[in-house]
């Protein structure tokens, strides 16, 4: 079990990372209610993160990738498959990277999210923690390495629950900050919004670089 955790750990630090993610908290803890919307994200983020890995899971057990020789070429090509697709995106992040000067855009939803309330909070967590077809990607590498190691059902949810935990910790960053630093919590959120967002592409592109080369060069024997 543990070398399993460990090869999950590299799909959690994807997620956990992701600037886009940690942005939208932030914003949240400058909104009316800042610590209600702030945590009632984290939860939808949580529900929908651990919402795709046990579903991708549970298909993936259905379809039987197990360590029998068949199954586990299977599994080991789905895994080189995903690394394929993440060296694919790291190109198109570094490609889309701001030029010198130039003031990177978020995404239109969070135009409006100062306006947010808990339910609304809930709701955009879960969607950005199911929906984000980056979050499912890496989702799926997890679920397809939890499902080909073997392991019995309560190991396999105690294994989604730290996978969970740590994608999930990036989102909570931003609230232990504003719980922790009191009145200086503001100065230093507006700054780490200010550095994720400028450097939210190439931070990614390298991200996935590294771990689509990971993925690749871990199963390609396999196969």
């Amino acid at each position: 079990m543990r070398t399993v955790i460990g090869d999950i750990l590299p799909f959690a630090v994807i997620v956990m990372v992701s600037p886009i993610n940690i942005v939208a908290a932030i914003l949240l803890l400058f909104s009316r209610r800042p610590l209600a919307n702030a945590s009632w994200y984290l939860a939808g983020f949580v529900a929908g993160v651990a919402g795709v890995v046990a579903v991708l899971t549970v298909v993936a057990d259905a379809i039987g990738l197990s360590r029998d020789a068949d199954r586990s070429t299977g599994a080991s090509a789905l895994l080189v498959a995903l690394g394929a697709y993440l060296l694919l995106v790291a190109v198109r992040k570094f490609r889309s990277r701001p030029g010198p000067g130039e003031e990177p855009a978020l995404p239109k939803w969070m135009d409006g999210i100062a306006g947010f309330g808990p339910g609304r909070s809930l709701g955009i967590g879960a969607a950005i923690g199911a929906g984000n077809p980056k979050n499912i990607a890496v989702g799926l590498g997890a679920a397809v390495t939890v499902s080909s190691a073997g392991l019995a059902a309560s190991a396999q949810a105690l294994t989604i629950a730290i996978y969970v935990v740590l994608a999930s910790s990036g989102v909570a960053a931003p609230i232990v900050a504003m719980l922790v630093l009191g009145d200086r919590a503001p100065a230093v959120l507006e700054d780490w919004k200010g550095w994720l967002t400028r450097n939210n592409a190439a931070m990614m592109a390298v991200i996935f670089l590294f771990f689509g080369v990971y993925l690749i060069g871990k199963n390609l024997g396999g196969i």
